[in-house]
């Protein structure tokens, strides 16, 4: 049975799901434990699922099965869910080949075969030979195009990690002075000429036969690495490490979510939006859920939170950022807009922004003049928006519709995720199609799933009627 942890956000509704499709659940939070019934497991876990900074989505770190179960399991429910999946493995173990070095930031780039990543000059082993070297991924910068590389090469295991260099670290989470000293001398006895041990706070709960034998394993594995690497040519992969995983949960992702957890507590609706929204916003929506709790209608609660919160959202006036984001994690800030109509009955929005510079208007590919500007309107929900670009004297110079996930608006922004396919029409009545390649291309790298393409190239031919009457 494959193990998993959640922290965070949407820990309540992944639980569900992961329990559900077969997975156990360990070191879990009093709360989750409550809710679910769940008895005690503080072993480790085959996944470790947490929130993103941005409460957008969630980073997974685990094994390649428990990795590639939990990304299936989101492509099957959410529709428009994006699942960024790293090339390379953290604390996966290369061979790889010297390339260009940068002076300005004494690195060289090393191509591991799946990435080019980036190492410290001063790591280059002198005995490095034909440009070729054991490079490992460490967990800095998690997702980067450019893995950081390091040449101090580690064998994680559950309870230890084999360190260069005879010598016994022990985890200062290890606090009682006897296991400290059973551990520094189990460890000394362990370490080799080439390699030392670091204890896991894990290991403090081990007998000595078990982590014994987990030493002398990664010894074995440490061997079979270093004989790999002299039967290969870079780049190669010696040895794979955990799996790392950025998921986007976009507007109907978040709605499915809801969803799930209500099944389970007590649920607001918007509930995951309004958590990635802010302090501010995300305490209101506790304090509303705690009146769900207590009995109080649903109807009443979603009411009282949307007044509550009203205020931290944009209104007419405001202005706003607009995050424009890309399937493979990029995002551009388009903006500032000012906002000119916000019916959120509707919901409806609309707003206004000015260019300052001259340039190409993408996909129109016509000329930007300075004080040119561009009136954006938005209906919440649908797959497209629409945005018409003006001279400064008002003489339309174009028409540019945007496929994209339903738009979400928060307190000082709104965000999408692009879905590479645009409509373009031109003031004569000419239209056409552009970049449908590029989700394709994304489907075909696991990005998104191919049930999004198809509703994406539905909603283009829908487009092109309307616009052509």
């Amino acid at each position: 049975m494959l193990k998993a942890r959640v922290r965070g956000v949407y820990t309540t509704a992944l639980t569900k799901l992961l329990l559900d499709h077969g997975f156990d659940m360990v070191q879990a939070s009093a709360t989750t434990k409550q809710r679910f019934a769940l008895r005690e497991d503080n072993s480790s876990p085959d996944l470790d699922i947490y929130d993103r900074r941005d409460r957008q989505g969630v980073k997974a770190l685990g094994k390649a099965d428990p990795a590639n179960k939990f990304t299936s399991l989101l492509q099957s429910f959410l529709e428009d869910v994006v699942v960024r999946k790293w090339s390379v493995t953290v604390d996966g173990i290369y061979k790889g080949t010297l390339k260009e070095a940068d002076t300005a930031t004494n690195t060289v780039l090393v191509d591991i075969g799946s990435a080019v990543g980036v190492l410290q000059d001063t790591e280059i082993p002198s005995y490095a030979t034909e440009q070729q070297l054991l490079v490992q991924v460490e967990r800095w910068r998690l997702g980067s195009r450019q893995p950081t590389l390091t040449t101090e090469i580690k064998i994680p295991g559950t309870n230890a990690i084999l360190i260069p260099g005879r010598q016994v670290k022990i985890s200062r989470k290890i606090m009682d002075w006897q296991t400290r000293t059973r551990l520094r001398q189990l460890g000394e006895e362990l370490a080799t000429e080439s390699w030392g041990v670091l204890w896991r706070t894990s290991a403090a709960n081990q007998s000595l036969d078990v982590l014994r034998n987990e030493v002398s394993t990664l010894v074995e594995r440490a061997e079979s690495i270093v004989q790999k690497a002299e039967q290969v040519e870079a780049p190669a992969t010696l040895w794979e490490g955990a799996h790392f995983l950025n998921v986007e949960f976009p507007a109907l992702s978040k709605k499915r979510l809801d969803d799930v957890r209500k099944t389970v507590a007590p649920t607001i609706d918007g509930h995951h939006h309004y958590k990635a929204c802010g302090q501010r916003v995300s305490t209101a929506l506790e304090m509303a859920e705690k009146l769900l709790e207590k009995g109080y209608s649903q109807a009443d609660v979603n009411d009282l939170l949307r007044q509550t919160v009203e205020a931290e959202f944009p209104r007419v006036g405001s202005w706003i950022k607009i995050e424009h984001v890309k399937p493979d994690g990029r995002v551009f800030h388009l903006g500032p807009a000012l906002v000119e109509v916000f019916a959120q009955d509707e919901p409806f929005i609309r707003f206004r922004r000015v260019f300052k510079r001259i340039g190409v208007y993408d996909g129109l590919n016509i000329p930007k003049h300075p004080d040119d500007y561009a009136i954006t309107e938005v209906k919440m929900g649908e797959w497209h928006f629409k945005t018409q670009y003006f001279t400064r004297e008002g003489r339309i110079k174009g028409t540019y519709i945007n496929l994209n996930t339903p738009i979400e608006v928060y307190p000082y922004s709104i965000r999408y995720v692009d879905l590479e396919a645009d409509v373009c029409v031109w003031p004569d009545g000419g239209v056409e199609t552009l970049e449908m390649e590029k989700l394709e291309e994304a489907a075909k790298k696991g990005l998104v799933t191919e049930k999004l393409v198809a509703i994406v190239k539905e909603k283009v031919s829908e487009i092109i009627r309307d616009v052509s009457f």
